[in-house]
């Protein structure tokens, strides 16, 4: 609903219309690091979450099993899924730096803007030459 209540009189001036598509690209680049940064996280973390469950590693770090308690796991749990989330994360960060990319080509960044042309009633004569 945010969307339709944005002041479109900017839109009607080719110059507001470049800084719209400028804005736009710095919106597109913000979310594409952020993407980064969170898909990073969640890929850290999941490792960490991994690493801490993994059953041979609680044996070793509990210090009741290393007493007269005898230790033993019942199975690892599967993360398969969470894998697919953190691979989904990075598909997502290349989809977000793909369209930062075509966001930029539109930009007046990319190409300086084309100067106005001249009506042709308007341009004066060359000069006559001699031979």
């Amino acid at each position: 609903m945010a969307g339709l209540q944005l002041d479109l009189g900017p839109l009607k001036e080719p110059i507001g219309f470049i800084k719209i598509l400028e804005w736009d690209f710095v919106v597109t680049v913000i979310f594409a690091f952020l993407w980064l940064v969170s898909s990073s996280a969640w890929g850290k973390g999941l490792t960490d979450l991994k690493y801490s469950t993994y059953p041979e590693n609680i044996i070793t770090n509990v210090k009741v099993c290393g007493g007269l308690a005898e230790c033993s796991s019942a199975g690892v749990s599967g993360m398969g899924s969470l894998n697919v989330s953190v691979v989904f994360g990075f598909l997502n960060l290349i989809l977000w730096c793909g369209n930062a990319w075509f966001v930029y080509k539109e930009t007046s960044w990319h190409a300086p803007p084309e100067p106005p042309k001249q009506d042709p009633g308007n341009v004066a004569a060359p000069p006559p030459q001699n031979p």
